[in-house]
């Protein structure tokens, strides 16, 4: 079989794959499951029957409930309201009795013998799991009980008391099992046997879980609600999501050529596996989740710049097409390993320290960076092997890099801090202007700082956009224009749900006023309730923990890796570099900070390590050049030139894909998309302007205190020498 051959056989081969993957993608999109912002699901409100129960008593329901939620959903979220509420929030669901019934509504729970003495509470049981068994070839279903440790003393001498009688598991007053106690069961474990099927295992489990609350709890609210963005805005946002696609492979080959078009390729294949994955996975997908796929994205396309910038100076170094291609990739390895295994370590900690939203922003982002690697470091390679074997072995398809331009970014790099100090000054300002005019340094959305919750019935049903074109106008006109407003629809229903900072009462009249005027609505069929936070303490500190141990992970990691702490403390800085700019774009524009916020500044992040590492790689690469290695200037200069077209062109793929959803998404999607692009110009700034010269800078001073100290060395041996002279000893 001839080389041509070959290579017609491993296009097909890779075509095939990708035509399937695709197909696999598409037609079961429909199945992947979107969370609360993106296709609505069951919320559920529950208030304590004591009034005032004790902060340790909440924090403790919230987390056992938080637990038994996540079974439904990993993006479930259970967070406090008030003093004595608690709201689920179970995206995906659309059946709210369904999951009323299986969730459990908290209430009592008590162990009772048979004249009726409670012996346990809930409050003894600290676990209850279904189980399977095998005796004698006999599948039997048990139910596995754990007791803390005043429970297991007490289980103890109940079942010592009661050998040979049943025991009464009783939950709001109505007995859901009855075992017989065989003997005295010491050591705080039991189990239950006699169950007919394992769903009953499971529903008596729950329920004892459920009921092993500290605090009674009963039902105020239930419902389906739907999507804060709608179906209109998920088809709304794939199509704009298709059309960036679709430029950002236009502009891969009118600058790479043929690689550009195979790079094109192994997007689309990038594209079906991660509709693969998600499905398979069974992730979650939430706006925060998108913002993932938007990152790992940026960072495919990403890997590919930096190898075909590699082959192009390769063929102007005068290297044949295959040595070219072997060349870009070796080259090119590095830089793409430790910056995608920096961002993996970041989705890592999010992952486990994060919650709800974050959880689904780090599903997607690692997700998507394992599909980049392989599509870049192996599907590129294979297609470009096909067609360097069908003879495409010209330069003119590759293009060719023979001269690289020299900036002097060290010369430039007190501009670039005098400019980056003056925006994050005056976010630093604007924020002062804010705690002024507004009573917050930034503009809160009611995610972070609560507010009211408005339900309208109108008389006829109105799509989401409707409700955002003539519905929304009012809210913000009564609210004064700068706060946000949240509009979800009751499924089923003409019910409409709209969140707003908190309304005075002379505000609510208005706005009842207006809506009757307006819409000749019941104003009996308007209601407002002022709610708290809907990201819990809790939330927000595991946002805060999980982002501060992400950091300090890839500090580590970049540490061991260059061998060399400075290049750790000064991607550190940068990245601290791009925070503070975004912040301070919030602070100046007052865009709404929410839940949002946490998915766009964690994206921001893992983007700008990327950049950043890519130009350190190079830094690495030309220190190892004994004729560079002298001039630490020129070192810097020389890698930041090298690595700038990659710098820039990478930028402007992921800016592109995020500016067309800006452009074509609804306003949600745009609350987002907005701050995102200027993370995206902040990163590339700093990749190009900041980090390089941050280096430079701690490193200049680490070798000036290093020669001062060896002066003072110096120093100290010449005054004792002298000493001992003075004194006539020979030395």
């Amino acid at each position: 079989m001839n080389k041509k051959m070959k290579g017609a056989l491993g296009l097909l081969a890779v075509l095939a794959i990708t035509v399937g993957f695709c197909f696999l993608g598409v037609h079961g999109a429909k199945d992947i499951k979107l969370g609360l912002d993106l296709n609505g699901g069951v919320s559920i409100t529950y208030q304590t029957t004591e009034d005032n129960p004790t902060s340790e008593q909440m924090s403790d329901t919230v987390y056992k409930l938080q637990l038994k939620a996540q079974g439904y959903s990993t993006e479930a979220q259970v967070y406090q309201e008030g003093s004595n509420r608690i709201n689920i929030d179970i995206p995906g669901a659309t059946d709210a009795n369904e999951i009323l019934e299986e969730l459990g509504e908290p209430g009592t729970l008590q162990f009772a013998d048979s004249q009726g003495q409670v012996l346990l509470t809930g409050d003894d049981v600290k676990n209850a799991s279904a189980g399977m068994t095998d005796q004698n070839g006999s599948r039997q279903y048990i139910i596995q009980l754990q007791f803390n440790e005043a429970g297991a003393k007490k289980f103890a001498d109940a079942t010592a008391a009661n050998v040979g009688k049943p025991l009464y598991i009783i939950y709001n007053d109505q007995i859901i099992s009855a075992p017989n106690v065989q003997e005295a069961i010491t050591g705080g474990q039991a189990s239950i046997t006699g169950i007919t099927d394992y769903d009953e295992a499971t529903r008596i489990a729950s329920t004892i879980r459920i009921g092993a609350l500290p605090v009674q709890l009963t039902e105020l609210r239930s419902n389906v609600i739907g999507a804060t963005l709608g179906q209109e805005a998920i088809s709304t946002s794939l199509r704009a999501g298709l059309v960036g696609l679709v430029l950002v492979m236009l502009f891969m080959i009118a600058v790479y050529r043929l690689p550009g078009f195979v790079a094109s390729l192994a997007l689309i294949m990038y594209t079906g596996l991660e509709l693969v994955l998600l499905q398979a996975f069974e992730v979650t997908l939430t706006l925060p989740g998108i913002a993932g796929i938007i990152l790992s994205v940026g960072m495919a396309v990403d890997a590919n710049v930096i190898i075909f910038t590699r082959m192009k100076e390769e063929l102007g170094a005068g290297r044949t097409i295959e040595q070219a291609v072997k060349a870009g990739y070796s080259k090119a390895l590095s830089a793409i390993i430790d910056g995608n295994v920096t961002t993996l370590i970041a989705a890592a900690v999010l992952y486990l320290r994060g919650s709800g939203t974050v959880k689904g922003f780090a599903t997607t982002l690692a997700i998507g960076i394992v599909i980049s690697l392989i599509t870049a470091l192996f599907v590129t390679r294979a297609l470009l092997a096909c067609f360097i074997s069908f003879g495409c072995t010209s330069p003119a398809l590759y293009g060719v890099r023979k001269d690289v331009k020299i900036l002097d970014f060290i010369k430039f790099r007190k501009i670039a801090y005098t400019i980056s100090a003056v925006v994050i000054i005056a976010g630093f300002l604007f924020m002062g202007m804010n705690k002024a005019s507004l009573g917050n340094l930034f503009n809160y959305d009611l995610d972070f700082q609560g507010g009211s919750s408005t339900n309208v019935t109108f008389n006829e049903d109105m799509s989401l956009e409707e409700i955002d074109a003539k519905v929304a106008p009012i809210f913000k006109n009564i609210t004064g224009g700068t706060a946000s407003v949240q509009a979800s629809k009751v499924a089923g229903t003409n019910e409409v749900i709209i969140k707003t900072r908190t309304l005075t009462t002379e505000e609510r009249t208005e706005l009842y006023k207006d809506l009757v005027d307006e819409f000749q609505v019941d104003e009996a069929k308007i209601t407002t309730e002022n709610i708290s936070g809907a990201v819990s303490k809790e939330m927000k500190a595991d946002a805060v923990w999980a982002f501060l141990i992400a950091i300090v992970c890839m500090l580590i990691y970049i540490w061991i890796r260059f061998k060399d702490i400075k290049f750790a403390s000064a991607a550190v800085m940068a990245l601290t570099h791009d925070v503070l700019i975004t912040t301070a774009f919030y602070a100046a524009l007052k865009w709404a900070v929410g839940s949002t916020f946490i998915a766009c500044i964690l994206t921001i992040v893992g983007y700008s390590i990327n950049a950043t590492i890519v130009v350190f790689d190079r830094i690495r690469e030309n220190l190892e050049d004994p004729t560079k290695r002298g001039d630490l200037a020129n070192v810097v200069n020389d890698a930041i030139s090298q690595t700038f077209t990659r710098s820039i062109n990478t930028s402007l793929t992921t800016f592109i894909m995020v500016l067309v959803l800006f452009v074509m998404g609804v306003s949600s999607i745009r609350d987002f998309t907005m701050p995102l692009m200027v993370g995206i110009v902040s990163g590339c700034w700093s990749s190009v302007t900041i980090a390089g010269p941050l280096w430079y800078d701690l490193s200049m001073y680490a070798a000036k205190k290093k020669a001062a100290k060896k002066a003072a060395e110096k120093a100290a041996k010449a005054e004792k020498k002298s000493q001992k002279m003075q004194k006539g000893q020979q030395v």
